[in-house]
């Protein structure tokens, strides 16, 4: 980690559920762990000892980009980090209606102010959920634009990509929590340690390949209940404007040492 190491190395996630770390095994208060935490975990192990890390999330789940723009990017900046990741677009084309041209706006909205502070972003790359769920299919080409979008992050505004998804881990069944819509704890172990890895930290396992043997058979009773107990909701509060990131706030909006319970 480059840098003055008299001074701590200030991160900050921003973006949505999955930055906020749905889908993941809880803290004890109740929060999702998630990846985010993780990386903060293994960047304070690896890098601990010669230099503090000092870790924020300002992610809240349900969020479309516009949102992260309007609530998140101040606070980021005023905390000065010196990198942050990135997750959104995904609550975006996953309704009914997407304008790309306003949300490649948005996402440089977000990017621009932060790299002209000297913040270096990193983004996630959408995997193809296509054998996950049955909306990866019908969201395919808008994950490809989406991600279209990232690259020109990447080309055009110094963004760094923070690991490959394709054909990994992140496209099996057993990566994914069981409404299907987010990480489980394996996702956000395996994201956790290709983020890692890309800032030197030794990972001593192949975290990008799934694991062994087969995933698990889903049958008719599995996928009745799925429907009825995530994809109804799921659309309940697509007609009714509803968001599950209604009155919520972020879970770490203060930067400071993660303490593992």
């Amino acid at each position: 980690m480059s840098g003055d190491p008299s001074l701590p190395l200030r991160y900050i996630a921003i973006g949505d559920s999955l930055s906020e770390g749905v889908g993941d095994e809880p803290w004890p208060d109740g929060s999702p762990r998630g990846w985010t935490d993780r990386l903060a975990s293994l960047l304070t192990a690896h890098y601990g000892q010669h230099r503090a890390i000092h870790y924020a999330n300002l992610a809240v789940r349900g969020y479309k980009t516009a949102q992260v723009v309007d609530t998140q990017i101040r606070t980021a900046i005023a905390l000065r980090p010196d990198f942050v990741t990135l997750t959104a677009g995904m609550n975006d084309i996953m309704r009914p209606r997407v304008d790309f041209g306003a949300l490649k706006s948005a996402l440089i909205g977000i990017v621009e102010p932060l790299t002209a502070a000297g913040t270096k972003v990193y983004v996630v790359p959408i995997p193809n959920i296509a054998g996950v769920s049955p909306a990866g299919p019908l969201i395919n080409t808008r994950r490809l634009r989406l991600n279209a979008i990232y690259q020109h992050l990447v080309d055009s505004h110094g963004v760094l990509p923070l690991t490959n998804t394709t054909n990994s881990v992140f496209e099996d069944p057993r990566a994914w929590d069981e409404d299907r819509l987010h990480l489980a704890a394996l996702g956000h172990e395996r994201l956790a340690c290709a983020a890692a890895a890309s800032f030197g930290v030794p990972i001593d396992f192949d975290f990008l390949s799934p694991p062994e043997g087969p995933a698990p058979v889903r049958t008719a009773s599995i996928e009745a209940q799925w429907w009825w107990k995530h994809v109804r909701p799921w659309i309940y509060r697509r007609l009714t404007g509803k968001s599950s990131g209604d009155g919520r706030v972020a879970k770490r909006p203060e930067l400071g040492p993660i303490v593992d319970e």
